[in-house]
């Protein structure tokens, strides 16, 4: 008598087992051979050399914007995962990561991986603490019986190590999209910060609504200017090329505006020597009122963690601007001034406002959750804006049949 595992086991003789290759993966820039499978990495192995804190480590390897790409006639698909959780002492339980099934572009399935390893972070004291857990298997079934594209976003917000992909029909590479590539780097706003899923982040959104092809550089906490990420967008083939710079360097207390300005010069200098007539789109902090006018650092607010809610305060002393303390409202006049002389030799560069993708009277209406990032309805209504300026009719991204 055939038992239930012996059935299974019988039934996977027909499947097909897909190494993970970068032939199958977009959005990442390197792909690091592990134990147990693969992790998809968003800065390659030199940049991840010179990275000074465990903060960016973290965020270059969770796979926002990160998708496995191909096609086939499957009706069933199988993925081994390794995920990271996040948990915060002190801070309510974080959502498990998604995991979502594109069918020709349709979001058709999600998933999420229950279990894997676990790595406790005290804000506190930033000590850490790991833990190794097992292999998760997502199942997606019922998929239509005829070729077609599929997609699998990896969850933008959780480190996941790719084991194994299985489907019941052959699989083969994707079709060229002949879509604009368009690499952006930003903050945790940009890298999906309070998402609910993978392609509900505003970059996802924003290339979904401009028919383009996203490769995410959005670090949570580390959009900091580094010359390693100017070199990784220098390095980085693509169409389109935007930079949304401000709300890391303020919360972080990073630098002064003495070093900011010929700090942006740098950073756009290093970009334009592997793209120099590419659109290149700076874009200003949107509003965040806890440091619109106070510099950092950013704190987390420990009374509001204590009645299990997550919020940040500004800890800097607006008087101290006047010494050259960084706040957004420096920050946006700093960048509209050096994009308006650049511009005179460079007609390629662009300025966008980030007031104009969530302003004063947004936050009114849609308050930002933890006064640092937004919710879901936000990142939709910041994708909706950027895509009409940026994508538009006379946008710098402007692109065919846009």
């Amino acid at each position: 008598m055939t038992t239930r595992h012996d059935a299974r086991h019988q039934a996977r003789q027909d499947w097909t087992t897909t190494p993970i290759t970068p032939g199958i993966l977009r959005g990442a820039l390197d792909l690091e051979q592990t134990e147990r499978g693969v992790l998809p990495h968003r800065l390659p192995a030199r940049a991840r050399l010179q990275i000074p804190d465990g903060q960016l480590a973290m965020a270059e390897s969770q796979p926002s914007g990160v998708r496995l790409a191909f096609r086939t006639r499957a009706t069933a698909v199988e993925l081994d995962v390794v995920a990271t959780k996040r948990v915060y002492t002190g801070a309510p339980p974080r959502p498990d990561g998604v995991y979502e099934l594109l069918v020709d572009g349709r979001p058709t399935a999600r998933a999420s991986a229950a279990d894997g390893d676990t790595l406790t972070i005290d804000m506190a004291t930033l000590s850490t603490q790991f833990r190794t857990g097992p292999v998760e298997t997502l199942r997606f079934t019922g998929l239509p019986d005829a070729e077609k594209d599929v997609e699998i976003w990896l969850p933008h917000d959780e480190t996941t190590q790719l084991v194994a992909l299985r489907t019941d029909a052959p699989v083969h590479g994707p079709r060229p999209s002949g879509r604009a590539v368009w690499l952006h780097h930003g903050s945790s706003i940009s890298h999906g910060s309070n998402a609910t899923t993978p392609t509900g982040t505003w970059p996802a959104l924003a290339a979904a609504l401009g028919e383009a092809e996203l490769i995410n550089l959005g670090f949570g906490g580390s959009a900091l200017l580094d010359p390693f990420t100017a070199r990784t967008l220098r390095d980085t083939p693509a169409d389109l090329i935007s930079v949304k710079i401000g709300i890391n360097v303020v919360n972080a207390d990073l630098m002064r505006l003495r070093a900011f300005g010929p700090a942006v010069h740098g950073f756009l200098d290093t970009i334009r020597e592997g793209h120099p007539t590419a659109p290149l789109l700076v874009v200003s902090p949107i509003c965040c009122p806890i440091h619109e006018n106070t510099p950092g650092p950013a704190a987390p607010d420990y009374s509001a963690m204590s009645e299990g809610r997550l919020r940040f305060k500004a800890t800097g002393d607006p008087a101290e601007t006047a010494a050259g303390k960084l706040t957004l409202t420096v920050i946006r006049d700093e960048l509209a001034r050096i994009v308006g002389e650049r511009a005179a030799t460079d007609p390629h560069l662009h300025y966008l406002d980030g007031l104009g993708l969530y302003g004063e009277a947004d936050n009114a209406e849609l308050p930002l959750p933890d006064d640092l990032h937004p919710d879901p309805a936000t990142h939709r209504l910041i994708a909706e804006r950027f895509a009409r300026l940026a994508f538009g009719d006379g946008g710098p991204f402007r692109t065919k049949g846009g």
